[in-house]
């Protein structure tokens, strides 16, 4: 695999999450017989997942380690916030989504810091 690619890998587990977690909380915001149906709540989440794909986005983009550490945080709080909504709104699939997301956030730190540090000689 290349250096950029799997540098990327994260990042682009946390967009197919954040799109997976759009489409779950389209579907329980307008299917009858969700429970969560017209609901804030569900709103809120469908503007969130948007959210948190733009962060993903963002990520791939962003070269500077201080600018990719601010995302971090910002789509870790995006990740947790979310799942927890999904589970309070019984969409069970949205909170294995945003788990998902954060695989792919810890494999981004992780693959991130491998790829920038020099090798010994």
């Amino acid at each position: 695999m290349s250096r950029s690619l799997s540098s990327r890998t994260g990042a682009m587990m946390i967009l197919l999450a954040a799109l997976v977690g759009f489409v779950v909380a389209l579907y329980a915001y307008f299917v009858p017989l969700t429970g969560v149906t017209g609901s804030l709540g569900a709103l809120i989440v469908i503007f969130a997942c948007v959210a948190l794909a733009i962060l993903a986005l963002m990520l791939m983009a962003v070269k500077g380690r201080g600018a990719r550490n601010a995302l971090r945080v910002l789509i870790f709080i995006g990740l947790v916030g979310t799942g927890v909504a999904g589970l309070l709104l019984h969409q069970w699939w949205l909170g294995v989504a945003m788990a998902v997301g954060l695989i792919g956030l810890i494999l981004d730190m992780i693959r991130s810091t491998h790829a920038s540090r020099p090798a010994h000689s």
